[in-house]
């Protein structure tokens, strides 16, 4: 047990390094090598950087070292990328370095038949006591401390701002595209790791690493096989109760357990028990990379009380398609206080039918939005607002996302939005995301994701109440 907390504590050392050497680094600009010391360069690492190469004095203007052992200075971690024959010889040196923590880029191991050799990589590790991600991973991003060892040039895969989700994938190739998909949505990040074959640290240990830390809030998981799943359960049992877990199970299929068992080694299980064990977790589980996405971001917004939804809109059409949603997903329509039905027949146009949904109707502009959420925030039975704002309304301008903005700055009660077309649209949705406001682009999808939201405040809130009966 002290063997695990420590190699578990050791990750602060991949995710937190003061100084980094990247064993395999290449003067080519074509070489995985090269772009990870670009990486770290350009994204502004503000700790040392050691390439690590017998063949060269200098790369991008830093001192190159034939070993990690000719440094005289300490080294927190490492990221290995030179061929699988090389590595025991390199993880032995970074062990009589004192180094604490490595990513393994390099593949060739256990998802080639080749379990053994990935096996002496892990005896290694485990006696210097190294936490080692990987072998076969894309590497580990940090935004807060730009720790960037992901093998992908920034200028192809974006960078995400820095944020509370972590983000722990099997798959780099999966990873990466949610990644990119969280760059260019403005969606932040406190953590992402690449963790691959998974020979050392495992999922488990990644989310009991995660509970602890103080960046993250909420925890995402793209899993093919689990080393333990036991252990995993009982993890997520304990972490749920105060971090979300959003996870997509994928080798669900026989086809799909094959294919995930030569992608990284893993042999994926049933189904069936995935999900009943995602149920009793309180997991929430995805089934899409969509769904993923759009589950976790819902969760920069404050907890609702209950599941009763205010739906705002200036589409009468989307505002029955939101209810036809909202009914499906077990969620309940807020019936309007009678304060509030005054207060809103006060502002509003005498045309404007004042009920939930509430119709603000076509011509309505960005006051009326204003108007709109101030009475749902005051409203005690409304426990959650959807804004359904249709940009291609001739009245309807940018500050409509100011407003939205400014009432879910307020933490009073979360603000869900639903915008659908096309560039002029996205660009605002892009702009909402950046601030905290998840956008999607359905009624049916943001219903979705409130009710997994919804579920999961009812978990939190059960969960608070049993602690508190127990420590009495």
């Amino acid at each position: 047990m002290a063997a695990l907390l420590k190699k578990i504590r050791n990750l602060d050392a991949v995710f937190h390094p003061n100084s980094i050497a990247v064993i395999g680094a290449s003067r080519e600009p074509n070489k995985i090598g090269h772009v990870i010391v670009k990486n770290f360069v350009d994204g502004g690492f503000g700790g040392k950087i050691y390439p690590i190469n017998p063949n060269a004095e200098e790369i991008l203007g830093l001192r190159s070292y034939k070993s990690v052992l000719g440094i005289k200075e300490k080294v927190d971690s490492a990221v290995i990328a030179v061929p699988a024959a090389a590595v025991a010889g390199v993880l032995e040196e970074c062990g009589k370095k004192g180094i604490k923590g490595v990513v393994l880029i390099t593949g060739g191991f256990s998802e080639v038949g080749k379990a053994d050799e990935e096996k002496k990589v892990a005896a290694i590790a485990e006696k210097y006591g190294i936490a080692l991600i990987g072998p076969n991973c894309m590497g580990v991003l940090t935004p807060a401390t730009r720790v960037d060892s992901v093998f992908l040039p920034i200028y192809k895969l974006g960078r995400p701002r820095v944020g509370k989700i972590a983000f722990i994938s099997q798959s780099g190739a999966v990873g990466g595209c949610i990644v990119d998909l969280a760059a260019r949505a403005g969606i932040g990040m406190s953590k992402f790791v690449s963790y691959g074959n998974a020979a050392v640290i495992n999922e488990c240990d990644l989310l009991e690493y995660l509970a602890g830390d103080k960046e993250t809030e909420i925890i995402v998981v793209y899993l093919e096989g689990v080393k333990d799943g036991r252990r995993l359960l009982d993890a997520a049992r304990r972490i749920t109760p105060k971090k979300p877990i959003v996870a997509i199970k994928a080798g669900k299929s026989a086809a799909g357990a094959e294919a995930a068992k030569s992608h990284t080694g893993a042999l994926a299980g049933a189904a069936e028990a995935y999900k009943a064990a995602f149920r009793q977790a309180h997991v929430i589980e995805a089934e899409t990379l969509e769904q993923l996405f759009d589950f976790a971001k819902i969760f920069d917004q404050p907890l609702p009380r209950g599941k009763r939804v205010g739906i705002i809109t200036n589409g009468g059409g989307m505002g029955v398609l939101a209810t036809d949603s909202l009914e499906a997903e077990g969620l309940a329509l807020a019936r309007l206080s009678d304060a509030t039905n005054a207060s809103l027949r006060l502002s509003l146009p005498a045309y404007a039918n004042v009920r939930n949904p509430l119709d603000i109707i076509g011509d309505a502009d960005s006051h009326r939005y204003e108007v709109a959420i101030n009475a749902m925030m005051r409203d005690g039975n409304v426990d959650i607002i959807l804004l359904i704002i249709l940009f291609q309304t001739a009245a309807i301008d940018s500050g409509v996302v100011n407003i939205a903005i400014r009432a879910s700055d307020l933490r009073q009660k979360p603000i869900i939005a639903v915008c659908t077309g096309g560039e002029y649209t996205d660009m605002h949705k892009r702009i909402m995301e950046s601030y905290g406001v998840p956008t999607y682009a359905s009624p049916s999808s943001a219903m979705r994701s409130i009710a997994r939201f919804a579920e999961y405040a009812a978990h939190r809130a059960e969960s608070g109440k049993t602690g508190k009966k127990e420590r009495k």
